[in-house]
């Protein structure tokens, strides 16, 4: 009998503890549970690679919480507008619904190639195919007789291209040169590997013409918006054109860009950065094949994934194109978004010429070929000037917004640049606060 009752107690105490196991589970799962519905809702906003937002990273902030935030809960946050970030995109996609949307089967992208009877094997046809679709429609490029090379984005066409131009047997390493104020990340990405084939030398006009060497023309340029040509025409002389922001948003179309090497991104065009794709469009087939062979070196080619939906984006924008008594004009990507970069620039040459803190530059004003509207370059990006101001990037910090001086991109440190392709409370708020700025700066 005692060990009959013995056993009941053990039994009872084991279904205690059981029973207490299962309510400590359900307890932490309850307060896991509301802890991520509170991040999801927005009350708490965790940067999960150890920067809670706001906080300051040698001038620099994590972007990965990019979802759009109340105005309430912005004001007193830090504003990051030193990347351009097309977050102001996002919008007009949502609305399109699922008309871009894409299915990929398990089965598809299996093999490394796309077409081995091609220059660049891995690009796909029905990317090749809408791309060049897009340039005839928007009238901004040729692409007759040229080669498509696709990569992971401008920056690994700029990196092939340096390897195909520069030759091995040279005697010293080909100079880089762009005219300033030029891309920051030039620099940075021409110097990443310490190559042997070539280095940045600076400023073209800084430069001994005799020696060969490649100029990088931006046009619209990164970071003023301003429209460029090559500072010279050396016979030693290689042009590189970066055209990335030669899309009807941006600048008037006044003609189509016909020059031996352009490149192009998608981040620009579409604003789907993360989709990680650019192309370039190449006159000679030996550069192709060079640039090629870097891409297939670097990363084995290109996700087919990415340039199918890719693919799909830019024939929806074509389509809406197609019929204009058909298609719903409030649905056209570029109609959309040169609107809404005529705005954001109105707004901020408002607060700018409200004050005496800040200047802007004069862009030019011309006739646009595809939407036969007249008006001025809008660029992603504002090339601002502080005044009275020796160091425009810290002072900017002082009030929260981090941008990129101009230091970064061979200029003077008056000038910063600040984005203007991201989301709508960001904007907003850079304008609310410039505004103030500007009433408390000005004599």
């Amino acid at each position: 009998m005692a060990t009959k009752i013995a056993s009941t107690k053990s039994v009872n105490n084991q279904t205690a503890l059981l029973a207490a196991g299962h309510w400590l589970m359900l307890s932490v799962a309850i307060n896991v549970g509301f802890l991520l519905k509170l991040i999801h809702d927005g009350n708490v906003r965790i940067d999960w690679y150890g920067l809670r937002n706001g906080q300051d990273n040698g001038g620099r902030l994590s972007s990965y919480a990019a979802e759009p935030k109340p105005d309430g809960q912005i004001q007193n946050k830090y504003i990051n507008l030193d990347h351009g970030d097309p977050t102001m995109y996002q919008s007009y996609w949502k609305q399109m619904g699922d008309r871009t949307d894409v299915v990929i089967s398990g089965w598809q992208s299996v093999s490394y190639f796309s077409d081995t009877k091609t220059v660049c094997w891995f690009l796909e046809q029905g990317f090749a195919n809408a791309v060049t679709r897009l340039h005839k429609l928007v009238g901004n490029a040729e692409t007759g007789n040229r080669h498509i090379v696709v990569g992971t984005g401008s920056t690994q066409l700029f990196q092939a291209v340096l390897y195909a131009l520069c030759p091995y047997d040279a005697p010293e390493p080909m100079s880089i040169v762009s005219a300033a104020p030029f891309y920051s990340s030039y620099p940075l990405i021409t110097d990443c590997l310490k190559s042997g084939l070539y280095k940045w030398r600076g400023e073209v006009d800084d430069f001994n013409k005799e020696a060969p060497y490649i100029e990088l023309v931006t046009s619209p340029n990164n970071p003023d918006g301003s429209i460029r040509e090559a500072v010279f025409n050396g016979s030693g002389q290689i042009l590189v054109h970066d055209v990335a922001y030669y899309w009807p948003q941006y600048t008037p179309i006044s003609s189509r860009e016909d020059h031996d090497i352009m490149l192009f991104t998608l981040s620009k065009s579409t604003g789907h950065a993360g989709m990680r794709l650019g192309w370039a469009l190449v006159k000679d087939e030996a550069v192709a094949k060079k640039m090629v062979k870097f891409i297939e070196i670097s990363s084995i080619g290109v996700s087919k994934d990415s340039q199918v939906r890719a693919a799909k984006i830019m024939d929806v924008i074509s389509d809406s194109y197609k019929d204009s008594k058909t298609s719903n004009e409030s649905k056209r990507f570029f109609d959309y978004a040169r609107e809404e970069m005529a705005k954001r620039w109105s707004q901020l040459r408002e607060v700018v010429n409200n004050g005496q803190a800040f200047s802007l530059p004069t862009l030019p004003v011309g006739e646009c070929n595809f939407s036969h509207q007249t008006f001025a370059t809008q660029p992603a990006f504002a090339w601002l000037k502080c005044e009275h101001v020796d160091d425009c990037e810290s002072f900017l910090k002082k009030h929260k917004i981090l941008t990129r001086g101009g230091v970064h991109f061979g200029s003077s440190k008056k000038y910063v640049r600040a984005s203007l392709i991201g989301h709508d409370e960001d904007y907003n708020e850079f304008i609310r606060r410039l505004s103030l700025i500007n009433s408390v700066e000005s004599p």
